[in-house]
């Protein structure tokens, strides 16, 4: 069972759309009891980072995630994403979970619109369990003003907008999507479902 993370601060039903849509048992908690006993976990995420981090703290979750990435797959998405890093300087610079190495800050557009948003192909530098169909050129659907800065190992796709932006992330059990598989048709969808099965992978 997935385990979507509810700390105020994400895009929760749409997720739980894709995953009702993929016939994948999950549920929606803030309870840390309910994330222990869960298979993989979810880390959604829409708004600033300073006020995800903050609200994250504030539900006592932060110890919990940090304690659960380390026994079993966890998927952040789009801030979700964002918070898995040491640190972001949106607004002020603020401590993040510190699962993956790097930092976040603002994206050099060169111009272009800030957010960034749409859909955008990606390059497949790092292939990962969450990327078994993915093809390069494949398109998914971001919608983001901040990039994360992190080392190429790391990087598992990356996408360009004047820069190159990492748009999936992954060091062992932890994945992170800048972009949101939720609602990027079929090739989300089918990272979704790769990531349904690494809990079954494991056993």
């Amino acid at each position: 069972m997935i385990a979507i993370i509810d700390y105020g601060a994400g895009n929760l039903f749409s997720v739980r759309n894709a995953l009702e849509y993929l016939k994948i048992e999950h549920t929606i908690s803030a309870d840390p009891a309910v994330l222990e006993a869960a298979d993989e976990l979810i880390l959604p995420g829409v708004g600033a980072f300073p006020d995800a981090m903050r609200m994250l703290r504030e539900s006592g979750l932060v110890p919990v995630i940090r304690e659960q990435a380390a026994k079993k797959p966890l998927l952040g998405i789009c801030l979700g994403m964002q918070l898995l890093f040491e640190k972001g300087v949106e607004f002020e610079e603020t401590e993040g979970l510190g699962l993956i190495e790097g930092s976040v800050r603002l994206i050099d557009a060169g111009g272009l619109k800030i957010p960034h948003m749409g859909w955008n192909d990606l390059t497949v530098l790092n292939p990962c369990a969450l990327t078994v169909e993915t093809q390069n050129g494949d398109y998914v659907y971001f919608v983001h003003s901040y990039r994360a800065e992190t080392p190429d190992e790391t990087i598992s796709c990356y996408t360009n907008y004047h820069e190159r932006i990492p748009a999936l992330v992954h060091r062992g059990l932890i994945y992170g999507a800048q972009f949101h598989p939720e609602k990027s048709g079929s090739v989300g969808l089918a990272m979704l479902r790769n990531f349904a099965g690494l809990a079954g992978e494991r056993k």
